[in-house]
């Protein structure tokens, strides 16, 4: 029997403090959409419009074409080569139809042709990077709605410090991440422009229509100075993904760390649901419930803010254009930061919090001290500072006697002040909060209703929080699919014209 469970913990995953399982892949759809892929795109719209602009003529054309989709056909089969360099598949052209076809490459260079791959599988990997930036934003959303009212304590220095509305505290990481998808659209503007026809540095003496290609594409527009589209923006459009990555890795890595740190309670107010491979077991101590996908999600975006700090290295103190720094396609981390905010989202769907829990946290010290010494001066005319050293000497009484907010008592209070104001004439010698003035100062509650300033946790703040943010997100969900929609049109319409000129 001894034997069978020792022989078992590898297989439920038993392996120490130190494992946390590997996210499965999603299967690779085939065919890919590749560098070969693009290149046969961008030939196909090359070969349309050279064609419809006199560059070639009809008949080349229409013979060109059908050499273009036989390699794409043969490429399209499973286990067939696919070239993914313009050096590598025009020798697959040039074999299919003679040399003749190498016309299509008028006015066209490695340069242009693959810097224009690198940006439309980019271009792909960060509309998925948008989307799960939304989903990930409407369930973290919906959660702060869930828990408006949901009483927590918020630290700073790792201490206890104010007592705050979860649904608050859930809400800025909400703005933070709206504000990351501010910047994926701002680089999306910036990257969804075509270098095509840029050849490599000053353009081409052939008359191509940059326009028509970029509509085809999808584009937006062009990148209109040929050095700037093929030498000088492929480099800084790494470094500015770089950007994108690193704010969503350390959002993602302070928002854990916020939950990983009630692990280290005997009762936590806020830990991960069992089951679903949410949490694991240790090999050795049987108590233990390990937080496996927050460990995995925090060491995922570590590794990604370490790729993303690797694009500024590499395009560091080199002349623009060399291969070093610029903008890849094949590169992983668009795919692994949209992997990580899939990982939050799965975290934030798992999370199980407890309200009752969480207050008795809150009630066990005293963040409501800061709250006496502005109620002493907002209602009394008190100053802040003699308020305070109220407020610390009420924390210094009470944790000498063990004593909670909840139990603290009006008549505590007065002993401590009546010591405080014998030595500072400046003070009243009787206490001025009323007993309902310190029972609502020490009520995490009241604290939070009594919020004054615009954004604050109070009802008719959050109110309109919450409609700005869920505001912001349609915005987003808006323009992502303006954006899906854009380049499906432009697809659609190249693969239509490429079949006219196919018959």
């Amino acid at each position: 029997m001894l034997k069978t469970m020792l022989l078992a913990l590898p297989l439920l995953g038993l392996l120490g403090s130190a494992y946390f399982p590997e996210p499965a892949e999603a299967a690779e759809p085939w065919p890919p959409r590749d560098n070969f892929f693009w290149l046969g795109q961008i030939n196909k719209a090359s070969d349309i419009i050279n064609t419809d602009e006199n560059l070639l003529t009809k008949e080349e054309g229409r013979r060109f074409a059908a050499v273009i989709q036989k390699v794409l056909d043969e490429g399209n089969k499973k286990g067939a080569e696919r070239p993914s360099l313009v050096i590598t598949f025009e020798p697959f052209l040039i074999k299919a139809g003679g040399p003749g076809i190498t016309k299509i490459h008028a006015g066209r260079s490695s340069q242009d042709m693959l810097t224009t791959v690198s940006i439309l599988r980019q271009r792909e990997q960060l509309l998925e990077l948008s989307a799960a930036l939304n989903q990930m934003t409407e369930t973290l959303l919906n959660l702060a709605e869930a828990h408006e009212g949901t009483l927590i304590p918020n630290y700073t220095n790792g201490v206890q410090a104010q007592p705050n509305s979860m649904g608050h505290f859930l809400l800025a990481y909400v703005d933070a991440y709206e504000r990351d998808q501010e910047r994926i659209k701002e680089y999306y503007k910036r990257l969804n422009r075509s270098p095509m026809g840029a050849t490599v540095l000053n353009g081409t003496g052939w008359p191509l229509n940059r326009d028509r290609m970029a509509a085809y594409l999808g584009f937006d527009g062009i990148a209109y100075n040929t050095y700037d589209a093929g030498q000088v923006f492929p480099q800084e459009a790494p470094i500015e993904m770089g950007g994108i990555s690193s704010s969503i890795a350390i959002h993602n890595t302070s928002l854990i760390q916020e939950i990983m740190q009630q692990y280290a309670q005997p009762r936590p107010w806020i830990l991960l649901k069992e089951g679903n491979g949410n949490t694991y077991v240790s090999s050795a101590m049987p108590q233990k419930r390990n937080p496996g996908i927050l460990n995995r999600c925090r060491t995922d975006s570590s590794t990604l803010l370490g790729l993303a700090v690797g694009e500024a290295f590499r395009a560091h103190n080199i002349p623009a254009g060399m291969a070093d720094g610029r903008i890849r396609g094949n590169d992983n981390i668009v795919k692994d930061t949209t992997n990580v905010v899939n990982q939050m989202n799965r975290i934030l769907k798992a999370l199980d919090i407890k309200p009752e829990r969480a207050l008795e946290e809150l009630n066990l010290d005293w963040t409501c001290s800061q709250e006496i010494a502005d109620v002493m001066m907002r209602k009394h005319n008190i100053p802040f500072r003699s308020g305070h050293h109220f407020a610390s000497e009420i924390v210094t009484y009470a944790r000498a006697r063990n004593i909670t907010p909840v139990e603290f008592t009006y008549a505590q209070a007065q002993e401590v002040y009546r010591s405080i104001a014998s030595a500072d004439d400046s003070l009243p010698r009787e206490l001025p909060l009323t007993p309902e003035e310190l029972r609502e100062a020490k009520d995490p509650a009241g604290i939070i209703r009594n919020r004054a300033v615009k954004g604050g946790p109070q009802h008719d703040e959050m109110k309109i929080m919450f409609a700005n943010a869920r505001k912001v997100l349609n915005a987003n969900v808006a323009w992502l699919k303006n954006a899906e929609d854009k380049v499906k049109r432009a697809e659609a319409k190249l693969n239509e014209d490429f079949a006219l000129l196919l018959r």
